[in-house]
């Protein structure tokens, strides 16, 4: 933990003297971004500063019990180290509830990424499913959704859909949902009524602005062609489908679903700047999870989350082993039973 209490010292410390320097006070909405992230630390590092005093005062009384000699200095000292050695513990527990509890992006508007997986059409129109579902969570929480990319099917599925959902919360809410999720019913177009397994992939990122993420023009290829529909036929007669590659990392984001070439750069740029803030997130995820007793997944897209019986009616999620009924209710938006108990149990984890 001390590599993590000295990494926020030292970015708290480079906020501070960002905020001194003139080009910063000049810029009024990088001020309040810089200084609303300053603010927000405070708390911790003031928590983290008096563990150092109270390290100190350890190191101290141990000195002194291996070179005095006079009993009272010893006693004093003796007594000392038992007391700042409990404290020290209290305050590094309290410490790691706080970095664990208040997650910095939670606040933050989301890009959701839904991809069909195994399964055929019937994946495809899951999918579809599944966005209609957060689509109308959204609406149910006041906040908004609008599409970034698609790849639509014939059926009225979507082979992969991007969109943004725009909220304050939105994900601290729905961070929980990334991983893969699993439908088993009966296809409409299954005459012998067979039960089918479909797969598809949840990928939630935190939307992600320039000062979350710098990226180096330089680090970046793009390209242009013409955007294309169902069957190969161009949509336009322009190149207005843009395609950004990463360099450094290999990510690669296309979007084709605007007519201007400058709106699709736009937004794959602001899919980019998320995909790559969330796997910074997922590694960080990784390194802290020996804090916790058991981990709520939020990031890995190969694991199996959730569990989607139609024949049973149930719903059951796997990380928490519980189960809902109603799977219409919930598939029609009503997530929040699931999200709330999801909540819960990351709390009492890190409790």
């Amino acid at each position: 933990m001390k590599e993590t209490f000295s990494k926020i010292l030292t970015d708290y410390n480079s906020l501070e003297d960002q905020l001194s320097r003139r080009e910063i006070l000049g810029d009024v909405k990088k001020y309040n971004e810089l200084n609303k992230k300053y603010s927000e630390q405070n708390d911790v590092v003031k928590k983290i500063k008096e563990l150092e005093k109270c390290e100190k005062i350890i190191n101290e009384s141990r000195q002194t019990l291996q070179n005095e000699t006079d009993d009272d200095l010893l006693s004093i000292a003796d007594q000392e180290l038992k007391e700042y050695t409990l404290f020290y513990q209290k305050l590094e527990k309290e410490i790691e509830e706080m970095i664990l509890e208040k997650d910095p992006f939670d606040e933050k508007n989301i890009i959701v990424e839904i991809r069909a997986g195994t399964g055929g059409d019937e994946s495809t129109l899951f999918t579809a499913e599944l966005f209609r579902m957060y689509s109308r969570f959204a609406e149910s929480m006041g906040w908004k959704t609008k599409i970034l990319s698609s790849n639509r099917t014939g059926l009225g599925g979507f082979k992969e859909v991007i969109f943004e959902i725009i909220g304050f919360g939105a994900y601290g809410y729905l961070k929980y949902e990334s991983g893969a999720h699993r439908v088993q019913r009966v296809p409409e177009t299954e005459k012998s009524g067979r039960v089918h397994t479909s797969a598809i992939t949840v990928a939630i990122l935190p939307e992600a602005k320039e000062i979350d993420i710098d990226i180096k023009p330089n680090d970046l290829k793009i390209d242009v062609f013409r955007a294309g529909g169902k069957g190969g036929q161009s949509v336009n007669t322009t190149d207005s489908a843009v395609r950004i590659t990463h360099l450094p990392t290999g990510t690669v984001v296309q979007c084709q679903d605007e007519r201007s070439q400058l709106q699709n750069k736009i937004k794959a740029m602001s899919v980019l700047r998320s995909r790559i803030l969330a796997h910074q997130i997922e590694k960080t995820t990784k390194e802290r999870r020996d804090l916790r007793k058991k981990q709520i997944g939020t990031g890995d897209r190969s694991e199996k989350i959730r569990t989607y019986n139609f024949p049973q009616d149930r719903i059951t999620d796997h990380r928490i082993k519980k189960s809902w009924h109603n799977i219409k209710d919930i598939i029609d938006g009503n997530l929040k039973i699931i999200t709330d108990e999801l909540k819960k149990a990351e709390k009492e984890s890190i409790s």
